[in-house]
């Protein structure tokens, strides 16, 4: 499993776009820059007779630029590009402390050009669209900071790069080709790269066993905020069961048997095998289970929870496994997204369930990227948690 979160499941590449129409690639449209949207680009409208929708990188909403199309062709409902000048910017732009930052460069960072604090608006105002688009939601909240970076920089304890015979180097947006780099300023500067082997990662008072190529959330605040947040969300009771999907190494189950003691129980379910394995070492007393959480739950656990942990990968946990989470009648569900989008459909099912989004916070794990994680308490509709 790749140790950079957000996580994918396995699966078959998808097929290379086949053109409809003569490629717009390299053309430039002057126009005014609207809002932010899911995946690290703003949306732009372009007018007639070339009206299209353009998902624009390295742009700020607002602004007025000069783009230019890097995929699309007369037949596509929506072209991709970036934003190579900027006429009018944006209060909020500052100039990208990363030099491999930009239009044709490292594709790793979204929001670079954009000021920390904007950064995060920006992230909670995606959150905010795809809970109302996607689930009917309302959400107040704000994108918090999280502890551990230096002004969204240094925040990497695991990094990946491209080994070439000229140096190490970075890949670009949507892309093969590797841009050399001297440093990666979003990495710790004793930011490790997966290799086989064990690394110990500490989550006061606990010690966890990892695979080196394992995964394990890379902001070094990130373990402590995600379970101090899961555990004040569910406040598990002393005798209850507990089960945690998508387990991994048991970051959550640890807790969890703290919480619950002796009288309670807690079951650990997770794809791999070398996670699951270790969870039981660090998690000594949980019940461990390596398999499809699908799979899993459709044979095996068929009783009543009190309490149940969701941390599935960048896909969410999908209907069948959100079915049978509402089977096991748990008073409370804490839901670890890394995906809004997938959140939020996950949300929408649960709803029909008669389970209720009662508490959401969003955390800024990923500064300088489009990405941000969140964590959802759901309950009955009619129970009267909270």
């Amino acid at each position: 499993m790749s140790p950079q979160r957000p996580r994918r499941r396995p699966g078959r590449r998808p097929r290379p776009k086949q053109p409809k129409g003569a490629s717009r690639v390299g053309e430039r449209f002057e126009a005014v820059v609207g809002p932010v949207a899911h995946g690290g680009h703003c949306v732009v409208r372009l007018d007639p007779p070339d009206a299209r929708v353009v998902f624009v990188r390295h742009a700020t909403p607002g602004e007025r630029v000069i783009l230019e199309i890097t995929e699309g062709t007369d037949g596509d409902r929506f072209w991709r590009g970036d934003a190579l000048e900027v006429l009018e910017p944006s209060p909020d732009r500052v100039t990208p402390p990363c030099p491999y930052a930009g239009p044709g460069l490292c594709g790793g960072c979204d929001f670079q050009h954009v000021a920390l604090p904007a950064q995060r608006a920006l992230k909670t105002a995606v959150v905010r669209e795809q809970l109302s688009r996607l689930a009917g939601l309302t959400w107040d909240g704000e994108v918090e900071a999280v502890p551990g970076d230096t002004d969204g920089l240094r925040w990497r304890t695991r990094q990946q790069y491209v080994h070439t015979p000229a140096g190490l180097g970075m890949r670009k947006h949507r892309s093969r080709e590797v841009v050399l780099v001297d440093d990666c300023l979003i990495a710790r500067v004793d930011a490790r790269e997966p290799a086989p082997g064990i690394v110990v990662e500490t989550v006061a008072p606990h010690e966890f066993e990892v695979a080196a190529d394992g995964f394990w959330q890379v902001h070094p605040g990130a373990p402590r905020i995600l379970v101090d947040s899961v555990l004040g969300m569910l406040a598990p009771q002393p005798g209850e069961k507990a089960l945690d999907l998508y387990a991994g190494v048991g970051l959550f189950s640890r807790f969890l048997l703290d919480a619950v003691g002796e009288r309670g129980r807690v079951v650990a379910v997770e794809g791999d095998r070398t996670a699951s394995d270790l969870s039981v070492r660090n998690c000594p007393g949980i019940k461990a289970q390596a398999g499809s959480v699908e799979d899993v739950l459709a044979t095996e656990f068929d009783e009543r929870f009190d309490l149940v942990v969701l941390d599935p990968p960048r896909e969410g946990a999908r209907r069948p496994v959100v079915e049978q989470v509402v089977d096991r009648a748990p008073r409370a569900i804490a839901y670890v997204a890394c995906d809004p989008a997938a959140l939020a459909r996950d949300l929408a099912i649960f709803a029909e369930h008669g389970y209720e989004l009662r508490e959401l916070r969003g955390f800024d794990l990923f500064p300088m990227t489009h990405h941000v994680e969140c964590v959802a308490l759901l309950a009955k509709s009619d129970s009267d948690l909270r």
